[in-house]
Formats: structure tokens, C-alpha cells, sequence
């Protein structure tokens, strides 16, 4: 796990050694264990180095092969490294390292851009071949870990974060309108390939991209994902998905467990990271019986307001598998300060609160572990959300299955009744304050308009996932943790995909297939739960409270009431009609407010000030 950063001339001139070291230094909380940078006339590439495999200077970049025709700096983790290792020996490729950053430059000279089929894990590469003077740049399938480029006289420049390529005074100086009125209006970051920024853009998950002495070429999709339009399982029993996808699972653990440093678990106490919890659990023993529970550490976000409060199912889960647990209290003492350096951290604004949590999560863990897996991607393959029972049901009626309808429908009423008031409330609420939002809106995305499979597909590779990996990897990445995500293995994934929607959610039960397959693995009061919360906050509470004096300060700015993007005045009186109790939250208040601090440090003072 590190940091990218590079310079190609397309035009044939000199690179900048200047800009690639700033750039570099920017990137060092990703990688303080060492840097490299390799320069050669039209190339230039710059590396942070987190260590987590292969901890020798073997395992340095910018790394080459044996005759230097080929030179990589990559970000991320090959899991399969040690299988593929294997295999390349026996075509005959000698090694010098036990990296798996070597086994990827193996693994192009024998496969060329095919190699990326047979990776399993995260990553982010742009590897030069000299002999062919071209730059190979790829990301993972899911887009797990971050790539970002701009092209500005007559040279691309990539980084694994904004700020890198922001050291260009001529890149990232003004708003992308068209992307923030996405996030404004509907939430929606990291949904295409542009970000907030004009000029900068990021490769797509999934994709690989070409530079040569001829330009940049354009974006190739190398993966996609298709799901199963089956509403009912027909082949194979309950039983048999079931126990398949744990298998799955266990091994899909086994693997993100691969490290040469301590490893530790984010625990919500929902059903995801309880799952990969007792996993874990049940691999180390397998592995180091002799050790028993003492390999594993997890960590929390817990809170003195019981609504919000999740420490009752984390200390039920961490009791049955007799984990070290190590709770943290997020809170609005420091929020602020925080605050400032978590939008630094991830460099474009963020749509709620929740990310605080994992932000305080992430923090404690860098205390006692390197790296942690949590439980990403889950709710978008399982069909997780409340939000996904209307797709589902409209696929139920399009199919003309009037039964199972009603069934569905009874489900949802008994298990999710106060939930469905409460989204009613808010769909209602969120109407009324786009108005807020001055700049021209379009609705980018359809979203829960198609089938359940519609859904998840636009939900795991444009919507929602994209978003939550990109805060995932800069919360992490913030404090030099590396975050794994097991759900993310493509093989679950494929499989997942592959499988009817009934295994997804039956009669009103959501993650049926996950529920069913943990029925030995995790405590009744875990596996039953219906209440969906994860890493949550008490936004609502917060920002009526402990942060409300400094919010008001930002509404009465002259920098807030001079955008152009909302109307400063309604936006006052409605966070004044929600404090004093004449209307509702939503969170349409917080993006506003975030995007005002956003534009302060990010748009209104050059990049060497902003820091």
C-alpha cells in the first residue's frame, strides 16, 4: 500500500524533477516508510512505500526488471502474488524479491495487459516499457484503490490523490459546476470520470489507459460485472449456495490476510463486520492454534447517546470470539479540527458525517496495526440497503409473480415499517431543499429505477461503492493504514452476481444468502439483526447541537453568502427552522456546508496555502 505519483512529455520535452518531488511529498502519509523516484528524459516516476509485503529494501520502488527496460510504481496488494510467483517460475522468470510488485512486471512481460485477469486484489500501477515508450497504467475491477490524471502542455500527470496533482500551478484551479451539482442535489461523487476539479479526471474502476509519444489514449474497460436477472432460485438448494459462498468467503480471507505486519478488523457490530470478524477468527485458529485469540484486533466507533449506540451488539460478537476490542468515541470536542484535516485527507467534499466515524476508527487502529480489513461492498452485492426493496419489487411485477409480491411486500412491512416512514419522511424533506442549490441540476443517474440486478450493478460501478471506497481509502490512508475489503474479492463478487435475487433479499430479509450461510458462524442476535446502521454518527444531533455556533459563523460569512452555487439566505433559514424544531434534518445542510469549507481550502487560496 503506497503512493503514485509520475510525469510522461508527450510533447518530447524535459520532466519537471521539481514538480515529481513535491508531488511525492505530498503523497508521504500514504508512504512514510521510504521513497524512491527513478527519472529518465520523458519519464519521471515517484513512489511512497508503505511496507506490508516483503518488508527489505528488495521490495522498493520505483522497481525494474533485471535488464531496466521495465520500471513500476504501484499501490495496492496482489494477493494471489505467492500462486502467481509460482507459476512464472515454472514458465521459467527468475525473482529477486518475495514482492508482489515484482510478480506484476513478471507477470506483463509473460501476459502483456492480460495479466490483469488473473490478479486478485487492489491496485493501482503505471508501469513503463521502454522499448515499446509507452506507460501502462490500470486499476483494480472495483476501483479499490485510486488513480488520478490531468493533461496539461504537453504532459500527463497521474497521482493516487488530487493534492499531488494540484503541485502543478496550472492543474485543478477552478470547479467542476457539473459534478458538484451532482453532489449538491443528489450526493453523487466519483460516479463518473471526473471529479470536482476541471481538468482532473481518474481512471475508471476497471479500466486501463495508454500514454505514448502519440497522446493519451483513451479509457479501456478490461472487466464488467453482469447479474443474474432470475428472480427465483431454481438450480441447487439453499443449503449449497450457502455453503459455496462461505467457502468463498473463507478463502477470500485467507488471502487479505496475507501480511509481514499486524492486521486488524473494523467492527460496526452489523452483520458485514461481524461476518468477517468470526472469519477471521476461525482462519488464525486454523492457522496458529498455538496463538489463539490474541492475533486479532478490532476496532469501533461507539457513543454515549444509546440511539446511535452499536457497543451492545460489538461486545456480543467480540465475546463470542474472544477478540481485543478497542472501542472509540467520536465526538464534537475536536470535530472541527478534525474536520479540516479529513477534507484535506480526501481532497473533494464529503456527503455525510458517517465518515467521521470511520476517520476515528481509522486513527485508533493506526496505534496497534498496519493494516485492517473491514467490510466494504457487502450491502451492494447483497442487496443490503432498504432502498433496494423497490427495485425488487418492481421486477416481482414486471414478471408478473403477484405472490411472491405480497410476500415481499409483508416482509418489508415487518421488518422494516418504521424505516419505510422515516425514508418517506426524508425523500419529502430532500425535495424541498434542493431548492436550496442555485447551480443547474440534472439527475445524472438512474438509480433504483430498473430491477433489483439494475440497482446493484449502477450501485457496485458508478453509485455508491465508488464513493464509500474512495473516503475508504483516504481514511486509512490518512493515519498509513492499509484497508482491505474481503467482499471485494472478484470471485465473491462474480459468484454473487451470478446468483437469482431471492438469494439476495426474501420476504423482506435482506443479505438472505450471508444470513444464511453464517447460521453456525455468528451469534442469533448478530445474524437476525434488521437495523441497518454500520459505521453511523448522530449527524442529526451534532449538527443541531455541539456544532451549531460554528455553523451559524459559516452561514454569516461573506465567502458563504457570495456563492454562487445556493441561495445563502434560504439555506440559513432552514437550518434555523430544523435547530428550532420546525422541520426535519437532512442532508442536503451538511453537503452545502461542507462544500462552502471545501472551497475555502481548496479553490479560494492556492494549493501551498491551502496546507
Amino acid at each position: 500500500m503506497c503512493g503514485i505519483a509520475g510525469q510522461i512529455t508527450i510533447d518530447g520535452s524535459q520532466i519537471d524533477p521539481n514538480l515529481l518531488h513535491r508531488m511525492s511529498k505530498t503523497l508521504a502519509h500514504r508512504g512514510p516508510d521510504s521513497e524512491g523516484i527513478y527519472f529518465n528524459n520523458q519519464i519521471g516516476l515517484a513512489h511512497r512505500r508503505l511496507a506490508i509485503i516483503d518488508l527489505s529494501d528488495t521490495g522498493r520502488q520505483p522497481m525494474s526488471n533485471p535488464d531496466e527496460t521495465i520500471w513500476i510504481i504501484y499501490n495496492g496488494e496482489i494477493y494471489n502474488y505467492k500462486e502467481l510467483q509460482e507459476e512464472l517460475r515454472i514458465l521459467g522468470h527468475k525473482f529477486r524479491s518475495e514482492s508482489d510488485t515484482e510478480v506484476i512486471i513478471h507477470a506483463y512481460e509473460e501476459w502483456g495487459s492480460d495479466c490483469l485477469s488473473r490478479f486478485n486484489g487492489m491496485w493501482a500501477f503505471a508501469l513503463w516499457d521502454s522499448r515499446r515508450e509507452e506507460l501502462f497504467c490500470a486499476r483494480d475491477r472495483l476501483g479499490i484503490k485510486p488513480f488520478y490524471y490531468s493533461i496539461i502542455k504537453g504532459s500527463f500527470l497521474f497521482a493516487s490523490e488530487i493534492k499531488a496533482l494540484r503541485e502543478h500551478p496550472g492543474v485543478g484551479r477552478c470547479v467542476n459546476e457539473s459534478r458538484l451539482s451532482d453532489f449538491l442535489t443528489w450526493a453523487l461523487a466519483d460516479h463518473t470520470d471526473e471529479t470536482l476539479f476541471d481538468g482532473i479526471f481518474q481512471l475508471l474502476p476497471g479500466h486501463t489507459l495508454t500514454v505514448t509519444r502519440n497522446g493519451v489514449g483513451e479509457q479501456n474497460p478490461y472487466w464488467e460485472i453482469f447479474m443474474n436477472p432470475a428472480l427465483k432460485t431454481t438450480e441447487g438448494s439453499d443449503e449449497e449456495h450457502a455453503e459455496e459462498f462461505l467457502a468463498l468467503m473463507t478463502d477470500a480471507v485467507m488471502l487479505h490476510l496475507r501480511s509481514d505486519v499486524p492486521v486488524g478488523t473494523c467492527l460496526s457490530g452489523g452483520l458485514d463486520s461481524s461476518t468477517l470478524t468470526a472469519l477471521i477468527n476461525r482462519v488464525l485458529r486454523s492457522e496458529s492454534p498455538e496463538r489463539g485469540n490474541e492475533l486479532q484486533n478490532t476496532f469501533s466507533a461507539c457513543f454515549s447517546d444509546r440511539r446511535f449506540d452499536e457497543s451492545e451488539y460489538i461486545d456480543i460478537i467480540a465475546e463470542d470470539t474472544q477478540v481485543k476490542s478497542h472501542p472509540t468515541y467520536p465526538g464534537t470536542e475536536t470535530i472541527w479540527e478534525d474536520l479540516y484535516h479529513l477534507l484535506s485527507c480526501n481532497d473533494e467534499p464529503f456527503a455525510s458525517l458517517t465518515i467521521y466515524s470511520q476517520y476515528c476508527v481509522m486513527r485508533e487502529a493506526s496505534k496497534r496495526v498496519k493494516v485492517v480489513l473491514d467490510g466494504q461492498g457487502a450491502d451492494e452485492l447483497l442487496g443490503g440497503y432498504i432502498a433496494y426493496h423497490i427495485p425488487h419489487l418492481r421486477g416481482l411485477i414486471r414478471a408478473g409473480h403477484p405472490a411472491t409480491t405480497l410476500k415481499e411486500l409483508f416482509g418489508i412491512l415487518r421488518h422494516h415499517r418504521i424505516f419505510f416512514w422515516y425514508a418517506l419522511h426524508q425523500v419529502i424533506n430532500r425535495k424541498r431543499r434542493r431548492r436550496l442549490i442555485r447551480i443547474a441540476r440534472t439527475d445524472p443517474l438512474p438509480r433504483y429505477q430498473g430491477t433489483l440486478g439494475e440497482a446493484l450493478r449502477i450501485d457496485l460501478t458508478r453509485a455508491n461503492l465508488p464513493y464509500m471506497l474512495h473516503w475508504e481509502d483516504r481514511t486509512s490512508m490518512a493515519f498509513s493504514i492499509e484497508s482491505r475489503v474481503p467482499f471485494l474479492d472478484y470471485r465473491v463478487v462474480e459468484y454473487l452476481a451470478s446468483l437469482p435475487e431471492d438469494q439476495k433479499i426474501r420476504e423482506g430479509i435482506t443479505k438472505y444468502i450471508l444470513r444464511k450461510a453464517t447460521k453456525k458462524l455468528l451469534p442469533e442476535a448478530i445474524r437476525c439483526r434488521m437495523d441497518k446502521r454500520g459505521f453511523s454518527t448522530p449527524e442529526e444531533v451534532w449538527m443541531k447541537e455541539g456544532m451549531q455556533p460554528e455553523i451559524l459563523k459559516i452561514f454569516a460569512s461573506p465567502s458563504f453568502r457570495s456563492r454562487p452555487y445556493w441561495n445563502a439566505d434560504e439555506v440559513h433559514a432552514s437550518y434555523r427552522d430544523f435547530i428550532e424544531g420546525r422541520s426535519s434534518y437532512s442532508g442536503e445542510l451538511w453537503r452545502i456546508i461542507c462544500t462552502e469549507l471545501w472551497l475555502r481550502q481548496c479553490i479560494d487560496m492556492p494549493s501551498t496555502e491551502a496546507k
